[in-house]
């Protein structure tokens, strides 16, 4: 171990746990605390580093960092009962809507050294928050100050088609920004995960017709869904979406 895992205040953070493999998603991990809870984690790919305060723990020699589902909407997700998280070590990995990193960063300890994380973000401070505080201290990660709804303009930064597109944007039209960024850089019969925030799109309508709203979009743009998993309680009028081409 390089070092102590620190909080961005600088406290000491790393605490000894028991960690299993999770028995579905490989990548995942499932921490038993010394309180007795059990948390999801990853294996951190920068020892001694943390992103968002998230814990370290140290097992048989590995560190893992504790994956907060109230911070991230994939970790929710999972926790919720996904069957299939097509994130595997080595992939390619689309990020629209990076944000400041914390799933990001947990994505980017899943493909390991050998995958990469392209990180689309439009807002110049979670841009810079993602830089300063987890693509300077990851090789595997690039952040690119864009906006997701015109993939065109980024394309120069993304020399080969990539394994999945995950897409977190609050703005309309969620499911188009991903069909519209999977045919610029998806591979065949790759996968696509979308987040979707109801409130983002319509703030009248039900959030389940708003899911419905947009499956049939991605059905429209030839995905065929595999899975609906709604996020509550860790995200309220939240719903992540499992697609395929």
């Amino acid at each position: 171990m390089k070092g102590n895992g620190t909080t961005r205040d600088g406290e000491k953070n790393v605490v000894n746990a028991r960690v299993k493999p999770h028995p579905q998603h490989q990548g995942v991990y499932q921490a038993i605390l010394t309180e007795g809870a059990t948390r999801l984690a990853t294996r951190n790919l920068i020892t001694g580093k943390n992103v968002y305060g998230e814990r370290l723990v140290l097992s048989k020699g590995v560190e893992y960092r504790i994956w907060d589902a109230f911070r991230s909407k994939l970790a929710a997700a999972i926790l919720k009962g996904l069957k299939n998280v097509p994130i595997k070590s080595g992939h390619r990995v689309l990020y629209l809507g990076a944000a400041s990193g914390t799933t990001a960063s947990h994505v980017s300890d899943l493909v390991e050294e050998k995958g990469h994380v392209y990180c689309v973000e439009f807002a110049s401070r979670s841009i810079r928050e993602l830089v300063n505080n987890v693509c300077s201290h990851r090789s595997n990660m690039s952040p690119l100050l864009e906006d997701a709804r015109f993939p065109n303009k980024y394309a120069m930064f993304i020399p080969r088609k990539v394994d999945i597109v995950y897409c977190d944007v609050a703005q309309p039209e969620q499911a188009k920004i991903l069909a519209d960024n999977a045919d610029c850089f998806l591979k065949a019969s790759g996968w696509t995960m979308l987040a979707v925030k109801a409130q983002s799109i319509d703030v009248t309508m039900e959030p389940s017709e708003v899911y419905k709203q947009e499956i049939s979009v991605l059905r429209k743009r030839g995905f065929s869904v595999d899975e609906l998993i709604h996020l509550e309680p860790y995200d309220k009028a939240h719903a992540m979406i499992l697609a395929k081409r």
